[in-house]
This record gives structure tokens, C-alpha cells and sequence, in this order.
């Protein structure tokens, strides 16, 4: 028997879209609190692969999934790849590893089915179409940074979709920030143009290049937002940087009728 967590707590990634825009739709990213999980993945790690206890991150989960009412949750093995998969046609995940789709994006259309991000200083990208209603949830780290997962993201909007750019709503997640995303060795690691984004010396802004590349694809300024928290500064959030050892927080978004 699991005790009774403690509250849970959250930032709704999509708050700056209009009321009238975002009937039918919920987007929540959870910060590391509230949930069953102990010792350094205390306490709402979603991680399977992280050596935290299996029946406490599946309890985590169905926590999640209650809060927020679906009956499916879809999560992907993510690779720090730049493929996508649509949720639509699926039941929900065994749980496993070795039974998830390897991607990092999820997309839908179908209400009732909750989209999750698992990420630890990496950010989740969630994006909604308000027009063709279609919602998606996208992992970004450096590695898709350097790839535009994120341009590629909305192609697919616009090509499966028939989504308009400026039609897509989209919102950062808490995520490793410019005073802590240091790369010593980013002359060899990153590609030239990253220098633009500089914070520092060895430091870049990941933030800003994800507003950046949100942009260029006719996503409007007024339609993307960033929570601006540093997963490394700040305690409420598991950080892969800071503490190597942790769990991994989870960012859903889901449709409903």
C-alpha cells in the first residue's frame, strides 16, 4: 500500500492562449513533488530506466493519468532522435522499454489521450493547434536543438495535419537554462551557428533558440512561451546536470470532447 502523496504541482505550458482558444484542452508540466518515488528520484519521477523502483514509477503514472482524467497515456522511448508518432490508433503502453515506440514527438487528435514527455534538463515542447485541433508534445535537448526537431515538428502539423503556422499555439518547458547550459568542448560538440546564442563563455541559450526556431517556421512571438525555469537551479525539478542520479519530471498534454 502506497501512503498518500503529497500534493502535486504543476505550470500550465499553454496559459498565454486565449480562453475561447483552448476549450477542450489541458497542458500541464510537473515539477518533482507529489508523487510515491524515494531517495534521489523523490518523489514524481516518471523514468523507468533510471533504477528507481518499478511499482513506484507505474504508481507515479497512474497518478498523472488520474489528475489528468484520460483513459490513454502515450509516451514514447525517446532517442534524442528527430522522429514522431502519431497516438491515435493506440492502446495504452505496457509500461516497458522495450514496448515503446522509439521517438521524440507524439502527436494526436484524438481526445482522451494524455502526451508525455519524460525529461530531465532537457525541455518538452508542447504545441496545439486550436483551429484543426491537433495537439503535440515534443522532446528537445541540445541534440534535437542542433537537429530543429522543433521545425520539423510543425512540418508535420502543416503536411499531415494541414495545420498554418500561424495558427500553432506552443510553450518550453522548465529545462536547463543560459546561466547553467555550460559546453566546454562546443567547438567540436555543437555546429557554428550555436555561437549566436551565446550566454557566456561556454554557456548557450537554449530557450532562445527554440523561441528562435519556433519563428522561423510563422509561428507568431505572441504564440510561444517559456517558463524560464532552470531545472538545475531549481530544486523542485529532477536535473540530470546537477545531480546525475535522479528521476525525470513529466510534461502531458491532453485533448478532451
Amino acid at each position: 500500500m502506497h501512503s498518500e502523496p503529497n500534493p502535486m504541482q504543476y505550470v500550465d505550458l499553454l496559459s498565454h492562449m486565449p480562453r475561447e482558444l483552448r476549450q477542450g484542452l489541458k497542458c500541464f508540466s510537473f515539477s518533482r513533488w507529489g508523487g510515491f518515488s524515494q531517495g534521489p528520484y523523490a518523489q514524481l519521477n516518471v523514468g523507468d530506466e533510471v533504477g528507481d523502483r518499478p511499482e513506484h514509477v507505474r504508481a507515479n503514472l497512474d497518478l498523472i493519468k488520474g489528475f489528468m482524467q484520460v483513459p490513454l497515456m502515450a509516451w514514447a522511448n525517446q532517442v534524442h532522435g528527430t522522429s514522431f508518432f502519431c497516438a491515435d490508433d493506440l492502446e495504452e503502453l505496457a509500461g516497458q522499454a522495450s514496448s515503446m515506440p522509439e521517438a521524440d514527438g507524439i502527436f494526436t487528435s484524438r481526445p482522451g489521450i494524455g502526451l508525455l514527455i519524460k525529461h530531465a534538463d532537457c525541455q518538452a515542447v508542447v504545441m496545439y493547434d486550436p483551429v484543426r485541433k491537433v495537439a503535440a508534445n515534443v522532446h528537445c535537448g541540445w541534440r534535437g536543438s542542433v537537429q530543429n526537431i522543433l521545425q520539423r515538428a510543425v512540418k508535420r502539423f502543416i503536411q499531415d495535419y494541414g495545420s498554418r503556422p500561424s495558427d500553432i499555439w506552443a510553450g518550453i518547458s522548465p529545462s536547463l537554462g543560459p546561466c547553467c547550459a555550460e559546453f566546454k568542448g562546443w567547438k567540436k560538440e555543437l555546429p557554428a551557428w550555436i555561437e549566436g546564442f551565446q550566454a557566456g563563455p561556454n554557456y548557450f541559450d537554449f530557450w532562445d533558440i527554440s523561441r528562435h526556431q519556433l519563428l522561423e517556421t510563422g509561428i507568431p512571438r505572441e504564440q510561444i512561451s517559456c517558463s524560464q525555469v532552470c531545472t538545475r537551479c531549481s530544486m523542485d525539478h529532477f536535473s540530470y546536470r546537477r545531480d546525475h542520479i535522479t528521476g525525470r519530471l513529466a510534461t502531458v498534454v491532453a485533448l478532451y470532447e
